[in-house]
């Protein structure tokens, strides 16, 4: 068992429960943690014998493309996604910030944090 980081993925999304995030967007960083079973990998060299994370990245992106209200919602299908993509993956963190809210003052992001494994 291993752990593979996808760090400091930027991505331009329409999330938010103001009307106005939903038409400008905003920029969000998403940061995941997957608790994989890869030992075969570290011997065999082989891409099958492990998850690929790229993988990971389309499923980011693509449920990124999908509007929410609540950033809660956004990290929990992404999670459910990454479970489901493969049994490789055991366990699935996210940090999920979206960059300069508009909150009408200066606050550099505000972001979620959520871990699932199968058991969920």
């Amino acid at each position: 068992m291993g752990k593979i980081f996808l760090n400091n993925m930027q991505i331009y999304a329409f999330h938010g429960h103001i009307p106005e995030e939903n038409q400008t967007g905003a920029w969000y960083t998403v940061n995941l943690e997957l608790d994989v079973a890869f030992d075969s990998a570290c011997i065999s060299d082989d891409l099958n014998d492990t998850y690929d994370y790229s993988q990971a990245y389309r499923i980011v992106r693509d449920e990124m493309e999908c509007p929410s209200k609540l950033l809660e919602h956004v990290a929990y299908r992404i999670l459910k996604q990454l479970l489901a993509s493969s049994d490789m993956v055991e366990q699935a963190a996210i940090h999920l910030a979206k960059i300069n809210p508009p909150f009408g003052g200066h606050v550099a992001s505000v972001s979620v944090e959520l871990k699932m494994d199968r058991g969920i």
